[in-house]
């Protein structure tokens, strides 16, 4: 496993996953042009190498999945923040440090994949933090397509071979699961692994706020929630929305700090309406792209409210389909 992660042109220092470099634009991720491939398929390319993860999609993955779409002009993001960490529960801050979700954690997580059974799913983005993934993960075994996530790894020419799946039927009832750094918790520096209460007794009450809450002003040695956004909307812009401008349906598990960035700049919220802005361990959030706009629909309240498929006619049609199949 050593050897594959020597591969990373970005690094790894410790648990933390932080670029060593500390450029976020995700242009500086490239992959080796001669593990281009979604097990086997032919995909789309470059010469040399590859800027784009989610290039390792076959077309024939993304043709069986197009039929599913619900409407021609629609597509549909699912936000989902993880469910409750070991350090949530512990309320220490735990910002890029790689902790797993408690057992409260995981039900939130599977409660989430029950608000979005019926929703599509072509492709699925995750940070590469274990709490993000294994929330995508659980959420998806409660979904009615059935179909598998696969991490993805593209890391290395050897683990593009040694994860290599050689059944067509196997790789079409999967969902590609894309790994980014830059959808990473924000980085909160010398404040990671203390507890919250306890820092607020040592630095007083309205510097940790300001630390927690400001916009530009970083905690010691950390980022603050403008350097988070600068590459967790750069990484947006550069490889989701593309995906749904294409007309596929993508969900994307990462944390407080990314999602709320990627938020602001859906909804176009100003950095103050930002601070404002809460987001519940577990949670999903669905979005409709339509004619290049984002339309926020909510939170879905549960499966069987009839309600929450009618979002769109498109939706509604495909929850009907599903329905239809299984009767």
């Amino acid at each position: 496993m050593a050897a594959t992660f020597l591969n990373h042109p970005w690094g790894l220092q410790g648990s933390c996953c932080i670029p060593s470099s500390r450029k976020f634009a995700s242009s500086s991720l490239r992959f080796p042009s001669s593990s281009l491939s979604w097990h086997g398929h032919k995909v789309r390319g470059s010469s040399s190498f590859s800027d784009d993860p989610a290039a390792f999609i076959s077309d024939a993955i993304i043709s069986s999945h197009r039929h599913e779409s619900p409407s021609e002009s629609e597509s549909t993001l699912i936000l989902i923040r993880h469910g409750e960490s070991l350090w949530n529960e512990k309320n220490l801050f735990t910002g890029c440090c790689d902790v797993p979700l408690t057992r409260k954690g995981v039900e939130e997580a599977i409660e989430a994949g029950k608000r979005i059974s019926y929703i599509p799913i072509d492709i699925i983005f995750t940070s590469v933090l274990i709490r993000a993934k294994m929330t995508a993960m659980l959420s998806m075994t409660q979904h009615h397509q059935k179909k598998v996530p696969i991490i993805i790894h593209n890391e290395s020419e050897q683990a593009t071979a040694w994860t290599r799946i050689y059944s067509e039927k196997t790789t079409k009832q999967s969902i590609p699961v894309i790994t980014a750094w830059q959808l990473n918790e924000r980085m909160y520096g010398e404040l990671q692994g203390l507890n919250k209460q306890e820092t607020a007794e040592r630095y007083g009450k309205e510097k940790v706020h300001e630390w927690r809450r400001s916009f530009d002003i970083p905690p010691p040695k950390g980022e603050s929630l403008e350097m988070c956004s600068e590459r967790a909307v750069a990484y947006f812009k550069d490889f989701i929305e593309p995906q749904l401008k294409s007309g596929r349906h993508v969900m994307v598990a990462a944390h407080g700090n990314s999602l709320r960035s990627i938020i602001m700049y859906l909804e176009k919220l100003t950095s103050q309406e930002v601070m404002n802005l809460e987001l519940s361990t577990g949670v999903p959030l669905l979005y409709i792209y339509k004619e290049g706009k984002f339309i926020s629909r909510g939170s879905p309240v549960g499966t069987t409210e009839v309600g929450v498929y009618a979002y769109t006619q498109g939706l509604a049609d495909y929850r009907q389909q599903f329905d239809e199949m299984s009767h």
